[in-house]
């Protein structure tokens, strides 16, 4: 299957701003072909990548005051090997972060997936998350975590992940927040997913059943949404404009059986 994705993103730069972007598709995704350009009123702004596990990173430091357009894109031809297990990730991927607050949802976790394992626990938790929130766009507020997803029963992708990642630490399964490339998604965006540690395989879970797991393509891995944001400013000023983000699989965008177990690709 090969897959064509492109993100623009447009900001204006108030004050000289320290950018950090996390665009590219992960280091293990066969790329056929890659660009990624910055520029500010025209003039390209130099990057610096950091490799972080899977995730790539790009750093435009001094970022100067104007417009600043990002481009980028990026054809997948064939699929990334499976994703590597290490006893670190058991450590990490188990605690409570910053949206994933697993340790306050634990008696609600407990009373509603008493006595499940493997496969069977993440489709109820996967069919409990879907079933019990809204996906409504501009619901939530950046600074919502799972437990305010769970209190206002509704929200975005992203909210949707983080409780299903806080109800499977919650019963002591490693769960992560993985953004994706998701082809068939609509609207079309940036879309986040939860990665759940099981029998040594990392298996993607989307409670918002909104894309085919099987066309999705990894972006960035981490604890939670703090990890994998699209743009981090680190000083500076800067004003988020226009965004459009594509993703196409060819020839066909493939089916999803959401009964089975799917790893990312």
């Amino acid at each position: 299957m090969r897959r064509t994705v492109t993100a623009h993103v447009e900001a204006t730069v108030r004050e000289a701003a320290d950018l950090t972007w996390s665009v590219a598709v992960a280091l293990d995704v066969p790329r056929a072909e890659e660009s990624l350009r910055v520029t500010v009123d025209g003039a390209e702004v130099e990057m610096t990548e950091i490799v972080d596990g899977l995730t790539r990173l790009h750093r435009c430091h001094d970022v100067p005051p104007g417009q600043l357009v990002l481009e980028y894109s990026c054809t997948v031809d064939g699929s990334a090997p499976e994703a590597d297990v290490t006893d670190l990730d058991e450590v990490v991927f188990l605690r409570p972060s910053r949206y994933v607050d697993s340790d306050t949802l634990a008696p609600v976790a407990g009373a509603s997936f008493a006595g499940l394992t493997g496969k069977e626990l993440l489709d109820s938790v996967s069919s409990w998350v879907n079933q019990s929130l809204l996906y409504v766009s501009g619901s939530s507020r950046p600074t919502d975590g799972a437990v305010d997803t769970y209190l206002a029963r509704q929200g975005v992708c992203r909210d949707f992940a983080h409780l299903v990642i806080a109800m499977l630490r919650a019963v002591n399964v490693p769960a992560r927040l993985v953004s994706v490339y998701a082809p068939g998604l609509e609207p079309m965006d940036f879309h986040a997913v939860a990665e759940a540690l099981i029998d040594g395989k990392w298996q993607v879970v989307d409670a918002t059943g909104l894309a085919p797991r099987t066309a999705m393509v990894r972006i960035a891995t981490g604890r939670d949404a703090s990890d994998t944001a699209f743009m981090t400013v680190a000083a500076g000023l800067v004003d988020l404009g226009a965004m459009e983000v594509t993703a196409v699989a060819e020839p066909d965008l493939p089916g999803d059986d959401v009964g089975m177990l799917t790893q990312l690709h």
